[in-house]
């Protein structure tokens, strides 16, 4: 068993089975039950009782242990365990079944024994004997047969009480007033002792209170400082929160606004951007129409040269100048004068080619740069959104106590690139 428990079952027999009055005044009541035990072995077994008698072996120099420790001194736990069981079922009374029970087996042995050989027999030989658990078990089975009537007992207590008070009347008045003194005296010494360690416990208990009282106190002062210091801690945190928030909420304001602007400005440029392709279509539609105008009327040209009966002795129908060679005084002047024409009117369209190809590169450029922009502008909007997230969060992490504010750190726009 775990200590408590055991220590609870030796008080539960100690004191309402009884075992607890055996070790009183003297063993009185222990020696009550010495004076059963005999008598119940010379009415079950006279013959041993005789011999014992011869002997001059009492109970008190065998069967001592047997009461006191409940056989645990000299027997095998196993048996022990059975007459404890017994014990807790039947009641202090069962000692006598086992202790008959004890003598019975042995009888053969005791009845050859002489003074010396049985108390050697009793405290050697015959616990040994129920180190084997089925011994023990048909120990416990014959003591279990045996009867013992209570009002026997009973009896045998009355006739024992009898005897010692007549022995006690026998007894010289004054040296039982003198026992009795004696024993009133000890008994008072006892008494004033146990009363000087109980002053002397209550004194240093008290001294050991009042030491605890004295450490509490102080402990209670220490722990009343810590903890204006804490609602101090707590005002000053409650500040800086609302501070905190406030800051926030003024950042939030500013990011929005910026957001606001930034969102406008990308607005703005996407815009700007569609009016450029939708310009650059134009130019394009139109240089289009420029150029197949322009055939058209290179084609008109070329027919009218073909119809012209000088020109087409120059020109051939693919638009090569023929191989032979006309001399210039066969040449009219209306034909040079064609032809100049002609050149001039093929340099404007030509010209006019170039500049539309200029205008689209041009567009191409802005909207290139426009691109550029647009990014740009995307990117810082990025970093002010990540700026704004973690200052946010910095400033609910100090608010709450988590960590220390860390000064915000400057946004660098990104490079543009060239």
């Amino acid at each position: 068993m775990p200590e408590e428990q055991a220590f609870c079952v030796l008080v539960k027999i100690m004191y309402d089975y009884g075992l607890r009055d055996l070790y009183k005044n003297n063993f009185e009541d222990l020696h009550c039950k010495f004076y059963q035990l005999e008598r119940l072995m010379q009415e079950q077994l006279p013959d041993l009782h005789s011999h014992f008698c011869d002997l001059s072996l009492e109970a008190h120099m065998y069967a001592s242990q047997w009461f006191l420790s409940l056989f645990t001194a000299k027997f095998p736990l196993c048996m022990v365990f059975h007459i404890i069981d017994l014990l807790l079922c039947e009641g202090l009374n069962i000692i006598f079944h086992v202790a008959l029970a004890l003598l019975k087996t042995s009888k053969e042995d005791l009845l050859q024994a002489d003074f010396e050989g049985a108390l050697k027999f009793f405290r050697v030989q015959l616990p040994k004997r129920y180190r084997a658990e089925e011994n023990a078990r048909r120990l416990m089975e014959q003591a279990c047969n045996i009867k013992v009537p209570t009002k026997k007992l009973k009896k045998y207590e009355k006739e024992y009480q009898t005897m010692r008070e007549s022995q006690l009347q026998q007894e010289d008045p004054m040296d039982r007033y003198k026992r009795e003194n004696r024993r009133l005296q000890e008994a008072s010494m006892r008494l004033e002792q146990e009363n000087d360690d109980l002053a002397h416990e209550l004194v240093t208990s008290k001294i050991a209170l009042r030491n605890d009282l004295d450490q509490a106190e102080d402990k209670a002062d220490v722990l009343n400082k810590e903890l204006l210091l804490t609602k101090q801690r707590l005002l000053e945190t409650e500040g800086e929160k609302r501070k905190q928030e406030e800051e926030a909420a003024q950042l939030k304001e500013v990011f929005r606004k910026q957001l606001e602007k930034a969102e406008y400005e990308i607005k703005k440029t996407t815009a700007i951007i569609a009016e450029y392709k939708q310009i650059c279509s134009q130019l394009s539609t139109r240089l289009e129409k420029q150029q197949a105008a322009s055939k058209e009327e290179l084609e008109a040209v070329k027919g009218k040269m073909m119809a012209c009966k000088h020109c087409s002795d120059i020109f051939s129908k693919e638009g090569a100048v023929k191989p032979a060679a006309i001399r210039r005084e066969d040449q009219g002047v209306d034909s040079d004068d064609e032809k100049d024409s002609l050149k001039k009117q093929l340099r404007e369209l030509e010209l006019e080619l170039a500049q539309t190809k200029l205008q689209l590169v041009e567009a191409k450029c802005k909207i290139q740069e426009l691109e550029h922009q647009r990014g740009a502008l995307m990117n810082e909007i990025q970093a002010a959104k990540n700026s704004w997230f973690s200052k946010t969060l910095n400033s609910i992490k100090t608010a709450t106590g988590t960590q220390p504010l860390q000064p915000p750190q400057a946004t660098q726009p990104p490079k543009e690139s060239t």
